[in-house]
């Protein structure tokens, strides 16, 4: 798992790293970090990862204290920079939506699980 900390870094991981295996994540509507899940050829996630995956992107995000956060996600390929957009900024289509919810990461740490889990 892969996250942007800054739009620079959201670019670079977006458009520079992703493999057309990865999967990106980023919250519905709201700023927030640019998140990838790194899958090899041919991998399937399981419905935890793309739940934790979910959860890192809402934490990582302008609603980190709501409770639920829409968090979409979909293949690099379909993610695109707007001519002329400022760093981070992007447009996607053939997304699917998870609710990520940022209190499980806030737990998590609070256990010593990783983020780079």
């Amino acid at each position: 798992m892969l996250i942007g900390r800054n739009n620079q870094q959201n670019d670079q991981l977006t458009f520079r790293t992703a493999t057309p295996y990865d999967l990106w994540f980023h919250t519905q509507e709201i700023p927030g970090s640019h998140v990838l899940l790194r899958l090899e050829a041919g991998a399937v996630p399981n419905a935890a990862d793309l739940q934790w995956t979910a959860d890192l992107a809402a934490y990582h995000s302008r609603a980190r204290h709501s409770y639920q956060v829409p968090v979409i996600y979909t293949k690099p390929k379909h993610v695109y920079k707007p001519k002329g957009a400022k760093p981070g900024m992007v447009v996607y289509k053939h997304e699917t939506v998870l609710w990520g919810q940022p209190q499980t990461v806030d737990k998590a740490r609070s256990f010593g699980r990783s983020e780079e889990a």
